[in-house]
């Protein structure tokens, strides 16, 4: 799997929800090779969203089509400013990945100092934690560059995530949460309360 992670501050959020519903109606047929998207706009007025692809060559055929280009010269309009796309041809899924079921969506970005012993960990306890936080469905990592990366992490709702988040683990995660934790750091969370998610349809 591919994605791509787009990006910026939003002037017209209505305007770009009708744009990107556009994309799924029009464009989405001729999209060989995407997977689904998953977006939405924070509390602050940013939008985030992950683009995921079968392939990295899937997404730049995408990105090559006259129609494509067109249909962005008009999302464009709706940000205000620079729009960033980082482009992640590590993904690695954890528990079911993500779902178009989901109630509530968080994005994470960051850095890691190690993302292979990062990665590890994090797949050490997937039954226990599945276990222990039912409210979690699935979430995407996906790396660029030096040690960045974007996490995607799929709520049932966000009731429930709150209601769970400061549950204890079991003693045998705590070491290994905390190792984890310390992988990282610049962490930004981004909150979708009311995530847009689609995918291919058919």
């Amino acid at each position: 799997m591919f994605i791509q992670v787009i990006q910026g501050k939003v002037a017209d959020a209505a305007g770009l929800q009708a744009v990107m519903d556009r994309w799924v109606d029009e464009l989405q047929p001729g999209a060989e090779g995407w997977l689904g998207s998953t977006g939405g706009f924070t509390d602050d007025g940013m939008f985030v969203s992950t683009v995921r692809f079968a392939s990295q060559d899937a997404a730049r055929r995408n990105s090559q089509r006259p129609e494509q280009g067109a249909w962005w010269a008009e999302a464009e309009k709706c940000f205000d400013g620079p729009v960033t796309f980082f482009d992640c041809p590590q993904v690695d899924i954890w528990m079911q990945g993500g779902s178009d079921r989901a109630g509530f969506v968080q994005v994470m970005e960051g850095h890691t100092s190690d993302a292979d012993r990062m990665r590890e960990l994090m797949q050490r306890y997937t039954d226990e934690m599945h276990r222990m936080r039912p409210d979690i469905i699935g979430a995407t990592v996906a790396l660029h560059g030096d040690g960045a990366f974007v996490q995607t992490v799929y709520f049932t709702s966000e009731e429930e995530a709150r209601a769970h988040e400061n549950v204890p683990p079991p003693p045998e995660m705590v070491q290994a949460m905390e190792q984890e934790q310390s992988l990282m750091d610049d962490v930004t969370y981004l909150d979708l309360h009311q995530p847009w998610l689609v995918s291919p349809r058919g």
